[in-house]
């Protein structure tokens, strides 16, 4: 099988927003609790968190991390998870029909994000709540000093704010099954609300509003437009969310999902600039796909999990080969879209639907998906060029015309290095990859490195990898033009630097 792509220095889709590297940590399973916290472990730190689980995340190289939901945000009571441990109750979570202990809270969350080298992208409960304890959880974390709820945070110990910059107004009020769960009309209305006295506290800070659960809800589109009718002169960026699973375990059909991403992502992007017309405003609204993961696994076992106990194991997908392709193919769809896609979550970020996982009392370790979600976030830095290509195509059980060669090229000017991201989906036959770097002809192949496993369900674990980077050889680069081989169903990152 034979591919052709052509890249060019000058034609460009966007530049790449570092957040589009962020992941998500919820009060769910045992994210938080034996995640990232566990202070009778041999590798905690005086704060009780894990080394080397943050060894991990600094992998990773995670700009920023969602916190703390989700659906438990819905009904989470922020002043709960603040001040003197032996102060805090314990909760009922109905989100996720479990008992929360409030031993982590804001506090905590934002020392951990410290001593993982990340960013906190804080999510706001109204659900349950609204504007008023939205602007006094802003005042705590954001305001120096001097008022009731700034000084109560300096009194637990933190003298000096958080600065918060990103919020989420609340998470996925269009579905039934959330805290507080709204029509677009009341949800936009008190977005609306909750972002002006949130703006007036603080006016540095970036604003989400939430957009549709999936691309499936009965009220999708529907649901944007009315949510913005409300927002769109407050706001900075709209939500998306989407999870894919193979239930029918055909791979080719999996493999192709990421068009739908692509088609979610721009009918969003089409909805945003209706709604800008139709205000005559002259700011453009972004998006942020604060959750996306491919999540299935794990949904059985979940059924089973006893109810109203503390961080019981859930979620718990073992990643494979082909959800590591899968995942690849998601990052792609994201850069491909970097002109309006500038914030992105990989959800989550451990132990649940997770690229690391922890045994408790025992190893952290690498998921599949670990690895092209590094690859991305450590080489897909800089300006997104387009990159037309031609390949064979097929169709699936519910797609047509999916091209075999799922790719993307970034250029780091910066770094004078250009990177080619690249996922085969041809699950048989290896690729011949022609490719054209027009612009780059001083430039040389640093390196091939390609995930691939014959054994489509190979998983990783404690006890040892199955599914790595290895380095490929082979790739032949003439002036500008360059050859090489794509194993079937491989992922495969191409690094070219300046001579």
């Amino acid at each position: 099988m034979k591919a052709k792509l052509t890249l060019h220095k000058e034609f460009s889709i966007g530049e790449v927003d570092k957040r589009i590297y962020g992941s998500f940590i919820e009060h769910l399973g045992r994210a938080v609790y034996r995640g990232i916290y566990e202070p009778n472990h041999p590798e905690a730190d005086e704060l009780g968190f894990r080394k080397d689980v943050i060894k991990l995340v600094k992998e990773m190289n995670v700009p920023f991390v969602r916190y703390p939901g989700g659906n438990f945000v819905s009904g989470y009571n922020w002043e709960d998870g603040v001040g003197p441990l032996d102060k805090r109750p314990v909760k009922m979570d109905l989100a996720w029909m479990t008992l929360e202990p409030n031993k982590i809270g804001t506090n905590e969350f934002a020392e951990w994000a410290k001593k993982a080298e990340t960013d906190v992208m804080m999510a706001l409960n109204l659900g349950t709540r609204g504007p008023d304890e939205a602007r006094n959880f802003l005042e705590y974390c954001n305001f120096p000093k001097g008022t009731y709820w700034s000084d109560l945070r300096r009194s637990h110990g933190v003298e000096h704010p958080h600065n918060f910059k990103l919020w989420c107004l609340g998470n996925e009020m269009d579905g039934p099954w959330q805290i507080g769960h709204k029509t677009a009309d009341e949800y936009g209305r008190v977005a609306a609300e909750t972002a002006k006295v949130m703006k007036w506290t603080d006016p540095s800070i970036e604003l989400v509003a939430c957009g549709s659960s999936y691309m499936r809800m009965p009220t999708f589109g529907k649901w944007e437009e009315t949510v913005l009718d409300h927002t769109y002169e407050h706001v900075d960026y709209l939500s998306l969310h989407i999870y894919f699973a193979n239930h029918e375990n055909d791979t080719p059909n999996f493999l192709a999902r990421s068009l739908e991403m692509d088609n979610f992502i721009k009918t969003v992007t089409s909805i945003c600039d209706y709604v800008k017309a139709k205000q005559h405003s002259k700011k453009q609204i972004n998006l942020s796909f604060d959750e996306w993961n491919v999540w299935f696994h794990s949904r059985n076992q979940d059924e089973e999990i006893e109810k109203w106990i503390e961080s019981p194991p859930r979620l718990e997908d073992i990643y494979t080969m082909e959800d590591a392709l899968a995942v690849g193919t998601m990052l792609i769809t994201l850069l491909k879209n970097a002109d309006r896609v500038k914030i992105a979550c990989l959800a989550q970020l451990v132990n649940v639907i997770a690229p690391i996982m922890t045994e408790p009392n025992g190893k952290a370790w690498r998921q599949s998906i670990f690895y092209p979600f590094m690859h991305a976030s450590q080489y897909g830095r800089g300006t997104v060029l387009r990159c037309p290509v031609s390949c064979d195509t097929y169709d699936s059980l519910e797609y047509t015309d999916v091209p075999y060669l799922e790719t993307v090229a970034v250029h780091n000017e910066e770094n004078d290095e250009v990177t080619i991201f690249a996922v085969n989906r041809n699950l048989n036959e290896d690729m011949e990859l022609e490719a054209d770097l027009c612009g780059f002809e001083d430039y040389k192949l640093a390196e091939h490195v390609t995930i691939h496993n014959k054994d489509l369900k190979a998983v990783n674990s404690a006890a040892g990898e199955k599914v790595y980077p290895e380095a490929q050889s082979g790739g032949r680069l003439d002036g500008t033009k360059f050859q090489t081989r794509l194993p079937a169903a491989s992922w495969n990152v191409l690094r070219f630097v300046k001579k």
